[in-house]
């Protein structure tokens, strides 16, 4: 059983949307997925692309094939979320130095 990493259509004419799901290779486009990882948006520009990145490593590591545009499409999402970890670590980054803890002076 080989296992493909595809979209599947949900969108109308002239409105595509996609589902990320992971199926058999020899299964038809629209059909019953193994399961969903995800939902792609080709008309959003920068948040089109909803990934479980847990979860396609999982079926990756089980040895699931993606199909060329899921390739980078993984590659797009995987950077984006490295720039929001970056991004949100950022301004948490430059903390205050912890006080100095107080010494007991001889009397």
């Amino acid at each position: 059983m080989a296992l493909k990493i595809r979209l599947t259509r949900i969108g109308t004419t002239h409105q595509p949307h996609y589902r990320v799901v992971v199926a058999e290779a020899r299964s038809r486009r629209d059909g019953d997925p193994t399961e969903v990882l995800g939902t792609y948006d080709p008309r959003a520009k920068f948040k089109g692309v909803k990934l479980d990145l847990a979860r396609v490593d999982y079926w990756l590591s089980k040895g699931a094939r993606p199909s060329d545009t899921l390739h980078a499409l993984i590659k797009r999402a995987r950077r984006a979320a490295t720039a929001e970890a970056a991004a949100a670590g950022a301004p948490a980054a430059p903390a205050a130095a912890p006080a100095p803890a107080p010494t007991a002076t001889p009397a």
